[in-house]
């Protein structure tokens, strides 16, 4: 199993293999429920709870109410996290930022 790890300038990198999924319980709308994610998921999820100030079962709540129709949570989770990240690497997300 990889390693998530900072380097000198804050940036995160994974170390090792990142393809084991880890599993966490997440409070989705009052119920608890199992997702499992890669470890880069998981620390990009917790980026974007800290960047948010929200919890973990607040973003996850978020996400779910919002997902397409017959999308898994973890599906939905992903993208969320794709998409977060790509508004963020536009030049309005950088001056936002």
């Amino acid at each position: 199993m990889g390693q998530t790890m900072r380097d000198t300038t804050g940036a995160l990198s994974i170390v090792g293999s990142a393809s084991a999924l880890i599993s966490r319980n997440v409070t989705v709308a009052g119920h608890r429920t199992s997702v499992r994610l890669e470890p880069a998921m998981w620390v990009a999820l917790q980026e974007i709870c800290r960047r948010e100030r929200c919890s973990l079962h607040e973003v996850c709540t978020q996400i779910a109410a919002r997902r397409q129709p017959g999308a898994s949570l973890t599906a939905a989770i992903r993208v969320f996290i794709m998409a977060y990240f790509r508004a963020a690497a536009t030049e309005d997300g950088h001056n936002k930022a």
